[in-house]
């Protein structure tokens, strides 16, 4: 048995964005010296997901722990792509992927979700917004899903992160709000009416045009503090990968 590792996250014309995600792999410590790819569901040349399979079976592994670097499980990309590699047998909604051609077993592993290295990454973003913690609410705000299922699955790892995030921010409260389908605005103004002020901060791996424009635009008019800092860069975020690397060698180890 030879694990390797392969991270799979969306992808990006913008080069910065790429190696954001390259950098956040790289800091990762593992306890033995494995073989890791960093792929690209899409616009990636060269490193997208049959790439970075084709790299981990060309140095030997027959073991692929596969580590889904998205922000929920109710992404569909997690669905499709779980189905293109064989982790399950049909995906829940139609897609184009193709299947990969894979010789070695798959090993599925599981976005961020509510994950407590997260709600720690997510304060340390947003504190410095922070003035007042007993009259402030902290509101995540996330891509969201439209498709039934994948939305509900949205709405429960985003309220729960948000429920980590309170904990660990002594803030008064925290919320969430989804751009898909859009209760951003809702929620800040449903805050601002109890009387508190309102922290924005978007569960997003790395800038772009979601945290630049979107979120503003839906906030138009209405006063709210927002660094649009998103998890990327964080030193934390490699040690999740690790923690779900080590968990997924467990088993296979004991194959052995």
């Amino acid at each position: 048995m030879v694990p390797g590792v392969l991270v799979i996250s969306h992808g990006s014309r913008d080069q910065n964005w790429v190696s954001i995600v390259d950098e956040a792999v790289s800091g990762l410590s593992l306890k033995e010296e494995l073989p890791v790819a960093v792929s690209f569901l899409e616009l990636v040349e060269g490193r997208l997901i049959q790439d970075g399979i084709d790299e981990l079976e060309h140095a030997g592994v027959t073991d692929i722990i596969v580590i889904p670097l998205f922000v929920s499980s109710g992404s569909t990309h997690i669905d499709e792509i779980a189905y293109a590699l064989g982790a399950k047998p049909v995906p829940e909604r139609e897609t184009d992927l193709e299947p990969f051609r894979v010789a070695a077993r798959i090993h599925f592993g599981y976005p961020v979700d509510d994950d407590p290295d997260i709600a720690q990454m997510l304060w340390e973003k947003t504190r410095g917004l922070s003035q007042q913690p007993g009259r402030e609410v902290l509101l995540l705000v996330g891509h969201g899903s439209r498709h039934e299922g994948f939305r509900q699955r949205w709405e429960r790892g985003i309220s729960s992160l948000a429920a980590r995030v309170r904990e660990v921010s002594g803030l008064a409260a925290a919320d969430y709000g989804l751009l898909n389908p859009d209760s951003v605005r809702s929620r800040v103004e449903y805050w601002q009416e109890q009387g508190y002020e309102v922290l924005v901060a978007p569960l997003f791996l790395s800038e772009g045009y979601f945290t630049k424009v979107i979120i503003p635009q839906r906030l138009q008019g209405l006063k709210y503090a927002y660094s649009g800092e998103t998890l990327l860069p964080h030193p934390l975020l490699p040690r999740w990968i690790g923690r779900q690397v080590e968990a997924a060698l467990e088993p296979l180890r004991s194959r052995e």
